[in-house]
Order: C-alpha cells, then structure tokens, then sequence
C-alpha cells in the first residue's frame, strides 16, 4: 500500500496529541457508547496513562462526561461534526429536498460527500421502520458497498482515483459484495456513462438502494443523492424506470442551491 511522500514542514506542523484526543472521540460510536480508560487505550493504541489525560482533558473541555469507570461523549461533541454541516451553505435547503423526495417515493432518501474511503451523511429522510434502515445524519458507511459512494468514486479525477484504491479495504460485507477490482473498475465505468449507480444487497442482504451525483453549477460532482428500499421483487430495469426520474428531478432542484 502506497503512501505520498510528506514534506519537512508537514511534519513538523502536525500535533500529534490533537491526532490522539481526535481519535479518542472516534472511538466512541454505536457499538461503544461507553468505555472504560483501558478500553479506550486498546482502541487508539497507547497506554493506560496516556489514554487516561486525554480523557480527563476532553472532560475539562467539556466533549466527555464520567460516570464512575466509564466515559461517554457529551452533547456538546455535536458541535463538531455540526460546524462540517453549517458550512454548507446549502445543508438545510438539502435536507429539506431529501424530505419531499421521501414523501414522493416513499422511501429513505439520503445525501453523501465522500470521507476518505467512506461515505458519510450530510442529510437523511427516513421512510422505513426496519432496523435494517435505520441511518442518520453522520454515519459511515463503505463506499464501495454503497450507491452514493460508488457514484462519488466514480467521478474521482485519476489521481485522486488511484490514491483511493491505494488505502481502501475492499471487503466482502454480503456474499453479494462485488470486490474483484476488475469488475469494480468495469463498474465505475458504466455509472460514468449512465450517470447513476444501482447496488443490490452488497452493503447488507436485503437492502438496495440506486443513487445519482448532485453537481454544482459548475458541472462538478460534490455530493451522490440516494434511495434505499427493502429488494422485493423489483428487477434493476424496474427500480431505474421507478425511481431515477425522482432523483433526477431531486438532483436538479438541490443543484439550484448550490454556488457555482
């Protein structure tokens, strides 16, 4: 796995106690809402004592909260992935197209940007009550495995391209889960010349979802734009005639609040 070579300054720039207290807050999620200092240490790869500082720095701060032998993040740590979502100057009018779109289609409809090897969600409209459905603003999720992410990989200038396929993992999360790199490449392909992207049960067995890119009105690809349903018996052909001309139109109205 390659790596771009990083220049004197660069190095002398970086903190590294600002990546460890960052990584500190990563490594609470869903699956560990609570955690002890050694479970924490164990997760970011340092020792007890060092683990232990920066939770009790982020809980002086404020981003952390204790309760006996085990720490949690605060409400005050959504400030941080708010102010990413605040920047967009177009964040609210998308969320609230997301919404029309999820009452039109009856289905969840969400919005991407790319984050490294992941997709993450800027915007989300819920239709569905299985777990299986079950997603928020700011979740994670393969982007490979995933409409949005295969439609924002797909228009990665080569550069950019070659360095994804450098660092990513290609893992088989479904035994539906395409991770040949041929037939990925051969897939990237068709979604430029179709212009949508059409994924069944890779991400999880049941779920499909088929997603478009929103561009600014520059022509450049910012975001993906997606919905996802329970498969059913729609054949690909009936899920493109179905559901592309609402993304389409969904796409266009969103592109009217971007800047150019």
């Amino acid at each position: 796995m390659g790596s771009s070579p990083v220049s004197e300054e660069a190095q002398y720039a970086f903190v590294r106690s600002l990546e460890r207290g960052l990584a500190v807050i990563k490594s609470f999620g869903e699956s560990r809402p609570e955690q002890t200092i050694s479970e924490v240490a164990e997760q970011i790869g340092v020792d007890r004592a060092t683990a232990r500082r920066f939770l009790l720095t982020l809980s002086r701060l404020g981003y952390v909260e204790q309760e006996g032998r085990y720490f949690r993040l605060s409400p005050q740590s959504l400030q941080l992935g708010y102010a990413y979502l605040s920047s967009l100057p177009w964040w609210r009018s998308a969320q609230r197209e997301a919404e029309r779109l999820r009452d039109r289609v009856g289905q969840n409809c969400a919005i991407g940007v790319l984050d490294r090897d992941e997709v993450v969600y800027v915007a989300y409209a819920s239709a569905a009550a299985y777990p299986l459905m079950n997603r928020s603003v700011g979740i994670h999720l393969p982007a490979l495995s995933t409409a949005i992410g295969r439609i924002l990989v797909a228009h990665l200038k080569e550069e950019k391209l070659r360095t994804f396929f450098e660092k990513v993992e290609i893992r088989p999360l479904t035994p539906f889960t395409i991770v040949n790199r041929v037939a990925i490449d051969e897939l990237l392909a068709q979604i430029r010349e179709q212009d949508f992207a059409y994924v069944d049960q890779e991400l999880e067995v049941g779920l499909k979802s088929i997603g478009i890119p929103i561009r600014n009105r520059g022509g450049q690809v910012v975001a993906g734009l997606s919905i996802s349903f329970i498969g059913g018996q729609l054949a690909a052909a009936e899920v493109t005639e179905k559901y592309l001309p609402e993304l389409r139109g969904a796409s266009v109205a969103i592109k009217e609040l971007l800047p150019g």
